[in-house]
């Protein structure tokens, strides 16, 4: 199903407006699951096929539309919600919406193998906690946030 459903992003209502990045978020952003045998039968390349597929539908969408200015499509894997996410904006790659830290990532694949991979979807193992002093100071090191790593590519007639 995972595949179907990031084939069918390429079809789905396209919003590019720089005025109202609101509606164009709430418009262009999809989150998709897998259920645990998708997760396990498919691999790495054939999601990332897909989404390249889906970028490229995407980009003529946006030249049939005559959009004149940068758009990007982008994925991530959003670890808490346990789905991969995609969207596109009318906006250059280094200028994505994110609220948080963001790293550019090249390699799709990595953000793929990230949610195929996750064997405990959801789950925070007590290992992987950390704790937190209310009253102690921080190092900068401490208090870091690992960034949301996200591919992304140019859709749009300017870049």
């Amino acid at each position: 199903m995972l595949l179907t459903w990031i084939a069918e992003v390429g079809d789905e209502p396209l919003m590019l407006e720089p005025a109202n990045r609101r509606v164009e978020w709430e418009t262009n952003t999809w989150s998709l699951g897998a259920e645990d045998e998708d997760r396990m039968s498919l691999s790495v390349s054939e999601v990332v096929a897909v989404f390249e597929r889906t970028a490229t539908a995407i980009r003529d969408r946006v030249r049939e539309l005559g959009f004149p200015g940068a758009a990007t499509f982008y994925v991530w894997h959003d670890e808490q919600a346990v789905q991969l996410r995609c969207s596109t904006g009318s906006v250059p790659p280094d200028e994505l919406p994110f609220c948080g830290a963001y790293v550019l990532s090249g390699d799709l694949g990595r953000i793929i193998e990230g949610f195929l991979t996750d064997s405990e979807p959801g789950v925070i193992t007590r290992s992987d906690l950390v704790e937190v002093h209310h009253h102690s100071e921080q190092t900068a090191a401490e208090a870091e946030i690992v960034p949301l790593r996200v591919w992304a590519t140019s859709v749009g007639a300017a870049s």
